[in-house]
């Protein structure tokens, strides 16, 4: 994969693109601001991207932004953010398009070295993939979502595993049942979330949007 390292800090951004390369994957271009991670986004139109949500020159959210104006101008550019924290607003803007090849992660998740490459390269792939803290601060937030009610408790484990961006088969795995019970589970879900074949967008993104308790 050819991908782009945007992150200020240089003791990080230099292990990432460290760790990135040892798995066997090219690093094309860094950045340490979000005009930089902007312009090295649209240039290199990278395989995927690394990109931390608070960068020079204010320490907000440039890289965030710069992130989504580079999906903007390519639909589906595959973007895994890192942040220090978990902004839940973060991770539902990032995902409001609905077209995946998104994750998001916490920056202390890039030390498990196995877990922070096989996000990257889910995103990749096109799919989602959320760091579990993150979906463990969601669900300790209180927030609600009524579309969700109607979900059976199987049926909300699954979909809390298909927000950190695993496939059916992985789910089973960490379930302990078989492919076709996800299947299953999967397809009720999708049903009484309201989406079905016919939506243009990703069916496991629209789903996680939900999760995420997006109006």
């Amino acid at each position: 994969m050819r991908i782009v390292v945007a992150e200020d800090l240089y003791l990080l951004r230099d292990g990432m693109v460290r760790l990135i390369e040892a798995c066997g994957h090219e690093v094309v271009a860094t950045a340490a601001t979000g005009p930089e991670t902007l312009d090295a986004l649209l240039r290199w139109r990278p395989d995927a991207a690394v990109v931390d949500v608070r960068m020079p020159p204010t320490q907000t959210d440039e890289g965030l932004r710069a992130a989504l104006a580079a999906r903007r101008e390519v639909p589906g550019l595959p973007v895994l953010i890192l942040s220090q924290y978990v902004e839940q607003l973060y991770a539902r803007e990032l995902l409001a398009d609905g077209t995946g090849g998104v994750g998001y992660f916490l920056k202390e998740s890039v030390f498990d070295a196995d877990q922070f490459i096989d996000a990257l390269e889910r995103v990749a792939g096109g799919g989602t993939a959320m760091d579990p803290a993150v979906i463990a601060k969601l669900l300790s937030s209180g927030s609600t979502n009524r579309r969700l009610d109607a979900l059976t408790e199987r049926e909300h484990s699954v979909l809390a595993l298909m927000a950190e961006g695993l496939s059916n088969q992985a789910i089973a795995r960490r379930l302990f049942l078989s492919d076709s019970a996800i299947g299953k589970y999967t397809t009720s879900l999708f049903g009484k979330l309201g989406i079905t074949d016919d939506d243009n967008g990703n069916r496991r993104v629209l789903a996680v949007l939900a999760y995420l308790n997006n109006p």
